[in-house]
């Protein structure tokens, strides 16, 4: 059994892991395709001009979904500015835990709708939102809204909007890669001296290859960060708040709402606490769990009741 700090601390030095082991995955696959281009093409490459060219590609396309991420997804969200009178627990309870945290206090939107969610958003702690559905106000009581708030807030203190925009430029690399390598097979038009067959063809076989499979093993480990920054996240609320019960009871009543999040889709559903296009369903099996932005409910309430 580990305690709170012990958790925060395991989920952290995991989540390092697995991002180093995702950088390293990158270069290496970034490596192999470039060296397939060359190859294709016939010419001699150390791998650094495609990646540069493609993280280049990649970096722009990413941006400006991290600068205005905020809007952008308050905007698809249809959430409206939450109102001191009207939304008092919701001011009170963020107000009360960003001192405590030691954060700017986020602006506060509220998405009209029955489902039970919410979610964080922001480049970084001094442009940082908090959203939440009217559904979860008016159901959760105040210690159970604590163990949510401190939840997202914890997101926007670890910077892990950051961190998952760096993810995406990073799978962004590995695709376009891969992409200009298949349609290079396919549509023809290189250069290959075809005599050449020594390490040329090896690394062709090899490009074409990762550029099959980096793409979805990517993003298999951009959702294993996912999955496991939700859980750092569960150990520095309950760290923040004192109060694991809060986060667990919350966590019992958001798996067993029947209401669909209207407003939600498959670009923002990986930012809430719970996943709201199937907060109802936790895939059966490890395989279809590879394929999930959010642990199963029960394995999160699981590790959190063992720090009572």
């Amino acid at each position: 059994m580990l305690n709170v700090y012990e958790s925060v601390s395991d989920n952290k030095r995991k989540s390092a892991y697995v991002i180093v082991g995702f950088v390293l995955f990158v270069i290496l696959a970034s490596y192999f395709i470039a060296q397939g281009l060359g190859a294709y093409y016939g010419y001699s490459s150390n791998g650094l001009e495609l990646t540069g060219i493609a993280l280049i590609i990649s970096g722009v396309m990413s941006f400006a979904s991290y600068y205005w991420s905020d809007r952008i997804i308050l905007g698809l969200s249809g959430a409206r500015p939450a109102d001191r009178k009207r939304d008092f627990n919701f001011f009170t309870v963020t107000q009360n835990l960003s001192l405590a945290a030691g954060l700017p206090m986020p602006r506060l939107y509220v998405i009209d709708d029955t489902a039970m969610n919410a979610f964080a958003t922001g480049r970084d702690p001094q442009h940082a939102v908090v959203c939440s559905t009217s559904g979860l106000l008016a159901r959760l009581d105040r210690t159970e809204l604590e163990g949510v708030i401190g939840h997202e807030l914890s997101h926007i203190a670890n910077y892990d909007i950051r961190l998952m925009s760096i993810v995406t430029v990073l799978v962004g690399i590995l695709t376009l890669l891969g992409d200009w390598l298949l349609r290079a097979s396919w549509y023809g038009g290189g250069r290959r001296n075809r005599e050449d067959k020594g390490s040329g063809a090896i690394f062709l076989l090899l490009g074409l290859a990762f550029a099959l499979l980096s793409p979805i093993i990517a993003q298999l480990i951009q959702l294993a960060i996912s999955r496991r920054r939700e859980f750092f996240a569960d150990a520095s609320s309950v760290k923040l708040t004192r109060q694991p019960s809060g986060l667990i009871s919350a966590l019992k009543k958001l798996g067993s709402d029947h209401d669909p999040l209207e407003a939600a889709n498959k670009a923002t559903a990986h930012l809430y606490i719970v996943n709201p296009l199937k907060n109802r369903h936790d895939a059966i099996g490890w395989f279809s769990s590879l394929f999930n932005t959010h642990p199963p409910l029960a394995e999160r309430i699981k590790v959190l009741e063992q720090m009572m």
